[in-house]
C-alpha cells in the first residue's frame, strides 16, 4: 500500500495531502515519545496565557470603572494651595464638582496618649460623585455621608477604618482628636470608591468634612495638602475638549490633571510591567521548552529510523519524509498550546480570585482573544523553530546510512532550512519586543535571554570537548562517567542549557529580591532617621530644634524647607513632549518635593558644576540630581520650569549631584538657590536619629507640643515597604519557578531520550564483567559532574545580572547571599542525581539476553 500510493506519485512530487495523510496514520500509535513536547509546550503557553488574560482583564476593568476609581470625569489637583476664586468659578461652570481634600495627620485619643499618622481625607457633600462609600456594611451617599460627619449639634463625626480603632483601643461613638479639633467616630470604613487613586498609604483613612478641617489648625501655608477637584463634566464635553480648554482658560494654574481613562495610572503601570516580565518569563519557559521539543523529535526519529528508511528506499522523497513529520509537529504543537491556552485561561479565573481583595475593580476574568491568539502563536513559533533542525537533518541523511543506524551523526541541514530557523527565530523576537509596553525592558530581557543561551549552549559542548582532552584516569567508572560526557548522542548539552536557563532566572531573581530585602530589612534601619517630621510652619522651626535637642539620646536633627512643585517645561519643551529615560519619568510625573539652600548641603556630593556663592541674588538657578539630568539629557546651563503654586519659575541648571537614596536622608532631585523660593509659602521637613529607648519619648514629645506636625516612624514605613515587596517576590519567584520546572521537564525527556542507549551500555557493561555497583556509580558521577557544571554557570550568570540590576539600574548597595548560591548547587546537582539515578536503575534492570537478541 505504500510503495503503491509513493510510486503513484513519483519521487519528487508527492502532495502536501499525501504526507498528512501518512502524518495521520502514524499518530495513530499515540503520543509515545512526545509527552514531554506536549507538557513543555503546555507549561510555557498557560504561563503567558495566563498572565496576558489576567492582565487584560484587570486592565479592561480599570478602564470601564474609571470614573468610580478616580472619582470623576476628571480630577484636578493642586498641591499646597486651594484653587483661587476665579479658578473655581470656571471649574463649577464645565460640570458638577467635588472638593476633596488630602493629607496626612496625627490622631489620638482624648482619653489616650497613644497617636497614630492617619491618611487624612476631607469631603463635601457631594462626594462621591460616581460609586459609594461602604460603611459598617451600608452604602452610604452624599447626603447620608454629610450627616454622618456633621455637628449634628455636637462634635464633627469621622469615619475611621479598623485598624485606627485596635491601635487607638476606641470603638465607634469614642473621641477622636485630630489637630486642634475633635470629633466622634460613627462608623467603620468597609470601602471607599476611589481609594485606588491615592497611591500607598502609610496609615489608616480618617474621613471627615471639608468644614470639620478648617477648624482642625492643619491649614497653614506650605502645608503639604492635595486639594482635589473632581468633576462629572457637563453633557457633551468630552474629556479631551475639557483638556484643552482648561489649558487655554488657566494656563498658569500647575494642575496635575488625570482623566477617568486612566484612574489608577499607578496601579495600570504596576500591572503592565508586572504582565509584561511574566510574560517573558513564560516566554523563557516556553524557549527552555524548546530543548525539549528538540529533545523529544530527536528521539522519536531515532526510534522511527527503520521507518524512515524504508519509505526512502520505496520512493519517498525527502522532501516528503520532512513535510510528513513537520506536520506531525504542528498538529501535536496545536493541541498542546490549546491545552495550554485553555489552562492558562482557568489559571487566571482562579488568581483572579485570591487577587480580588487587593485590587480596587471585580477582575472580571472575560475571554480575551488577543492575549490568547499570542500565546497560541509563541506555542507554534516555538515548536517550529526547534523541529527544523532534527527534521532537516533526517531529511539528508541517505537511506543507507539510516539502515546501518547513522542518524546521530552531525549533518547541517540545507541553507533554506537554516533561513527558515532564522525567521523563526526573529519573528519570534520581534513578536515578544512588539507586543510589549516597554520596549526597552523588552530587548533588555531578549537580549540578555539570547546570551545567557548562547553562553549555555557553549559552555554544554565546552564541557564535552574538556571531557575528550582529559587524561585517562586509572580508576574505571570515573574514566568511563567521563567518557560519557562526549560520547555520540550525550545529553550533556540539552541538560546543561535546559536547567541552566531556568536555574539563571530563578538565582537572578533570588539574588535581586534577597538584595532588596536586606536593603529594607538589615542596612536601611542602622542608617535611616527614626523619624520624618513633617509641615514644621517657620515660626515653628526653632521651637521644634530647641525641643528635640533638649532630649536625651536624640541626635543628627536636619531640617530644610519643603515645597512642592511640578516640572512642565525642559528647555521649554512642554514636559508631556519630552523623551526621557524610563527609570526617571517619575521626575515628571505629577508634584516633586522642592527645597532651597545657601549653601552647599552637608550630605551633598556635587560632580560637575559650581554651587552658587551664599549671597547669590541672580537669576534662578538650580542643582540638579545627576541621574535625573542624564535619563532627561540635561547638562550644566541647561533650564527647567516648575510650576510653584501657580507661579512658572525657569531655572538654569548650575551644578549636578550624585544622591545616594539609601540613606534615606533628607535628599531632593531640585534644589533651588535661596532667593528664588525664600519669600513663598512653604513648610519644613525635618528628620531625627534616636535610640531605641529614646524614640517613643521623642514621638510623644512631639505630637503633643505640635498638634500640625506629623510624624512618620521610618520603621513603620519600612514594613509597609517591606510587605509589599514580600508580595511581589513571592508573586515573581513563583512564575520564575515555572522555567526552572519547564528545564526539569527537559531534563527528564533528555535522560528518557538517552535511555535506549543508557540500556545498551549498561548491558555491554555487564557482559564485560561490570558489577551493578561500578556501573551505578559511573552514571552517577556522570550526572553529577553535570549537575555542577550547570548550576555554577547559572550561578555565574545569574549573579552578573542581579549585580547589574541591583547597582546599575537601581543603584543600590550589592549584598552577597552565599546562602542562595549554595541552594542552587544544591538544587541543581540533587535533581538532576535524581533523574539520573532512576533513569538508571531503570537500565540496570533490564535483562542482557532479549537486548542482546533484538541488536
Amino acid at each position: 500500500m505504500i510503495a503503491r500510493n509513493v510510486d503513484s506519485v513519483g519521487p519528487t512530487g508527492e502532495p502536501l495531502s499525501l504526507a498528512l495523510k501518512y502524518a495521520l496514520r502514524d499518530l495513530r500509535g499515540g503520543l509515545k515519545g512526545f509527552r514531554i513536547f506536549i507538557a513543555c509546550l503546555i507549561l510555557g503557553v498557560a504561563a503567558i496565557a495566563g498572565v496576558g488574560t489576567l492582565s487584560s482583564s484587570i486592565n479592561a476593568g480599570l478602564q470601564a470603572n474609571g470614573r468610580v476609581i478616580l472619582g470623576g470625569d476628571v480630577d484636578l489637583r493642586l498641591t499646597s494651595r486651594p484653587a483661587s476664586p476665579e479658578e473655581y468659578d470656571w471649574i463649577t461652570r464645565q460640570g458638577t464638582v467635588s472638593d476633596m481634600q488630602m493629607l496626612r495627620a496625627m490622631a489620638h485619643a482624648v482619653d489616650n496618649p497613644s497617636r497614630v499618622l492617619t491618611e487624612l481625607k476631607a469631603v463635601d457633600g457631594v462626594y462621591p460623585l460616581f460609586g459609594s462609600l461602604n460603611v459598617d456594611g451600608q452604602t452610604v451617599d452624599g447626603k447620608m455621608l454629610q450627616g454622618v460627619l456633621g455637628p449634628e449639634g455636637g462634635p464633627f463625626g469621622a469615619l475611621v477604618e479598623g485598624t485606627l480603632l485596635d491601635r487607638l483601643k476606641l470603638a465607634v461613638g469614642d473621641k477622636l482628636r485630630i489637630g486642634g479639633l475633635e470629633v466622634t467616630v460613627r462608623g467603620i470604613i468597609q470601602s471607599e470608591p476611589d481609594k485606588a487613586s491615592q497611591g500607598m498609604a502609610l496609615g489608616p483613612r480618617v474621613i471627615i468634612s471639608t468644614e470639620a478641617l478648617k477648624q482642625t489648625g492643619l491649614i497653614q501655608p506650605g502645608s503639604l495638602i492635595r486639594f482635589h477637584y473632581r468633576l462629572d463634566l457637563n453633557e457633551g464635553t468630552s474629556i479631551a475638549d475639557f483638556r484643552g480648554q482648561v489649558m487655554t482658560a488657566l494656563p498658569d494654574a500647575g494642575w496635575r490633571i488625570t482623566d477617568s481613562s486612566n484612574g489608577a495610572p499607578g496601579i495600570k503601570r504596576f500591572v503592565d510591567r508586572v504582565a509584561l516580565f511574566l510574560t517573558l518569563v513564560g516566554l523563557t519557559a516556553l524557549i527552555v521548552g524548546g530543548v525539549g521539543v528538540g529533545n523529544a523529535i530527536r528521539a522519536y526519529l531515532d526510534g522511527k529510523i527503520p521507518s524512515i528508511a524504508t519509505l526512502k528506499c520505496l520512493g519517498a522523497s525527502s522532501r516528503f519524509i520532512f513535510r510528513m513529520h513537520f506536520l506531525q509537529v504542528l498538529m501535536l504543537a496545536f493541541m498542546g498550546s490549546l491545552i495550554g491556552v485553555l489552562l492558562g485561561l482557568g489559571g487566571a479565573f482562579v488568581a483572579s480570585k485570591f487577587l480580588a481583595q487587593a485590587l480596587p475593580v471585580p477582575a472580571v476574568v472575560t475571554l480575551q482573544w488577543q492575549p490568547l491568539a499570542l500565546a497560541m502563536t509563541y506555542g507554534l513559533l516555538t515548536a517550529s523553530l526547534f523541529a527544523i533542525w532534527p527534521l532537516a537533518r533526517a531529511r539528508e541523511t541517505p537511506a543507507a546510512s539510516l539502515f546501518r543506524d547513522a542518524f546521530s551523526r552531525h549533518r547541517w541541514p540545507r541553507p533554506a532550512y537554516l533561513v527558515m530557523m532564522g525567521l523563526a527565530l526573529a519573528f519570534l523576537i520581534g513578536l515578544a519586543i512588539v507586543t510589549a509596553e516597554e520596549k526597552i525592558f523588552a530587548i533588555g530581557f531578549v537580549a540578555a535571554a539570547l546570551g545567557i543561551f548562547a553562553l549555555l549552549f557553549g559552555v554544554g559542548y565546552l564541557v564535552q570537548f574538556v571531557a575528550r582532552q582529559v587524561p585517562r584516569s586509572r580508576i574505571p567508572y570515573l574514566r568511563l562517567a567521563i567518557a560519557n560526557l562526549h560520547r555520540p548522542g550525550a545529553a550533556t548539552a540539552s541538560v546543561v542549557l535546559s536547567l541552566g536557563l531556568g536555574l539563571t532566572l530563578f538565582v537572578t531573581v533570588a539574588l535581586i529580591e534577597g538584595n532588596l530585602r536586606a536593603q529594607v530589612q538589615d542596612q536601611l534601619p542602622e542608617n535611616a532617621p527614626a523619624f520624618f517630621f513633617i509641615d514644621i510652619q517657620n515660626d515653628q522651626l526653632d521651637s521644634f530644634v530647641e525641643t528635640a535637642s533638649s532630649l536625651k539620646g536624640i541626635s543628627d536633627i536636619n531640617h530644610v524647607p519643603n515645597l512642592r512643585g511640578r516640572i512642565v517645561r525642559v528647555n521649554g519643551v512642554p514636559a508631556a513632549e519630552v523623551a526621557v529615560a524610563s527609570d526617571v519619568k517619575w521626575v515628571l510625573r505629577g508634584d516633586r518635593g522642592l527645597t532651597y539652600s545657601r549653601t552647599k548641603p552637608v550630605n551633598a556630593i556635587v560632580v560637575k558644576g559650581e554651587w552658587w556663592p551664599e549671597d547669590y541674588q541672580g537669576k534662578p538657578l538650580i542643582s540638579l540630581d545627576q541621574d535625573a539630568a542624564r535619563g532627561m539629557g540635561l547638562d550644566i546651563g541647561d533650564t527647567l520650569t516648575v510650576n510653584v503654586m501657580g507661579r512658572e519659575i525657569t531655572g538654569e541648571i548650575a551644578n549636578l549631584r550624585e544622591i545616594d537614596w539609601s540613606t534615606l536622608a533628607i535628599n531632593f532631585v531640585i534644589v533651588f538657590d535661596a532667593g528664588t523660593l525664600t519669600a513663598a509659602p512653604h513648610s519644613h521637613l525635618a528628620t531625627a536619629k534616636a535610640d531605641g529607648e529614646s524614640e517613643a519619648e521623642l514621638f510623644r514629645t512631639i505630637t503633643g507640643q505640635f498638634s500640625n506636625i506629623s510624624v512618620v516612624r521610618m520603621k513603620e514605613a519600612l514594613q509597609t515597604v517591606s510587605r509589599i515587596l514580600e508580595q511581589l517576590s513571592s508573586a515573581v519567584t513563583a512564575t520564575a519557578s515555572i522555567t526552572l520546572v519547564a528545564g526539569v521537564f527537559v531534563l527528564a525527556g533528555a535522560f528518557a531520550a538517552g535511555h535506549r542507549k543508557r540500556v545498551y551500555d549498561a548491558v555491554i557493561l555487564k557482559v564485560l564483567g561490570a558489577t551493578r555497583r561500578d556501573i551505578f556509580k559511573t552514571f552517577l558521577i556522570e550526572y553529577a559532574l553535570i549537575g555542577l557544571v550547570t548550576s555554577l554557570i547559572a550561578v555565574a550568570a545569574g549573579w552578573v545580572a542581579a549585580w547589574v540590576v541591583i547597582t546599575e539600574i537601581l543603584d543600590a548597595k550589592w549584598t552577597h547571599l552565599p546562602g542562595t548560591v549554595a541552594g542552587t548547587i544544591l538544587v541543581s546537582v540533587t535533581v538532576t542525581l535524581l533523574f539520573g539515578m532512576y533513569g538508571s536503575w531503570r537500565a540496570l534492570g533490564e535483562k542482557t539476553a532479549p537486548v542482546l537478541r533484538s541488536d
